[in-house]
């Protein structure tokens, strides 16, 4: 669930990384970690997934704008660390930090925001799902901000049939009963956002020089600046800091924000964008489970297939002509 910028995303690409998912990095990867890729690839998709577990229940005591800041606090806090024991430094240059701070409010501040206000009315496995629809509105999005990124008939068929599948989930032939409009919009528009971020992402930032990692944590950074400044304009401090909600900020944002963002950048390392970046089809799938297990939420059964009906639409949009992937 933690988007941040990737350093130099390649102008050709046509695939929309997952909200919290990173482009490839161009400068030399990490050295092959003992632990198996697999094995990483499973506690991404857990972390990225319960996820929204988390904020539901760190929203149960805390404002929305309350549980962002402390999120990006803790996952700022992780990569900053992560910084100093590399030695790395944040980039440099005005211009250069000032692309990050919008993609800093249009991938951290205000989809996490919107998400945290979304799952006051709407069930977290509705959020999930919501989540999943970031793919169909990048490939809405880069057909008329990206002119290399021309729209297929399958990608078309894709983007039309991810958007049936939401109609699915929501229930349109009942008059979406059942549903909080505001919350549900809220949800669809934070993965607009993400879309948004992505967009700007590699028409701003492209040849930005910067690492991979001293470019998000520049990014986390200003979020977090951005959450500090509004925060106290709309809420007053908690008199009382509930346990089990505190603690599901500091996971949050240590785990589902610090170091899911580590995990990911491993990934897209070792075995490439395209296997990294699929992680984003489980998240709807965990986010559901975990929902329905561990909170209770109510399941009918147009939420699962219309789950499934996105990620197909979603995966859809993500093809790519051979001759386009060979380039």
């Amino acid at each position: 669930m933690s988007a941040v910028a990737a350093s130099r995303p390649s102008s050709r690409s046509t695939t929309t990384p997952p909200p919290a998912a990173p482009s490839a990095p161009t400068e030399p990867g990490p050295r092959r970690s003992a632990v198996d890729w697999r094995i990483r690839f499973t506690l991404l998709s857990l972390i990225w997934g319960f996820s929204f577990l988390l904020i539901k229940v760190g929203t149960e005591a805390y404002a929305p704008l309350q549980v962002t800041l402390g999120r990006m606090v803790f996952g700022t806090a992780v990569l900053l660390t992560v910084l100093a024991v590399k030695r790395q430094r944040l980039p440099r240059g005005s211009r250069t930090w000032g692309h990050l701070a919008v993609s800093a409010f249009f991938l951290n501040a205000l989809p996490f925001t919107l998400f945290a206000y979304a799952e006051l009315t709407i069930p977290s496995t509705l959020a999930g799902i919501c989540n999943a629809t970031t793919p169909l509105w990048g490939m809405a999005l880069s057909v008329v901000a990206l002119s290399e990124d021309r729209p297929t008939r399958r990608r078309v068929a894709g983007l039309g049939l991810g958007f049936a599948g939401v109609l699915t989930v929501l229930g349109a032939w009942q008059g979406f009963s059942g549903q909080d409009p505001a919350g549900t919009a809220m949800a669809l528009t934070a993965s607009l956002s993400y879309a948004v971020g992505w967009v700007y992402v590699r028409r701003t930032l492209a040849a930005s020089g910067g690492s991979h990692l001293s470019m998000s944590g520049a990014q986390l950074l200003l979020g977090t600046a951005q959450l500090a400044v509004v925060t106290p304009l709309f809420t007053t401090l908690p008199t009382v800091f509930p346990v089990v909600p505190l603690l599901a900020v500091v996971a949050l944002g240590a785990l589902g924000t610090g170091l899911a963002f580590l995990l990911q950048y491993g990934l897209v390392a070792e075995v490439g964008p395209t296997t990294a970046t699929t992680v984003t089809y489980f998240i709807p799938v965990i986010a559901t489970a975990a929902g329905v297990l561990v909170l209770g939420e109510h399941l009918s059964w147009n939420t699962p297939v219309g789950a499934l009906i996105v990620l197909a639409g979603a995966a859809l949009t993500q093809h790519r002509p051979r001759a386009a992937r060979q380039s």
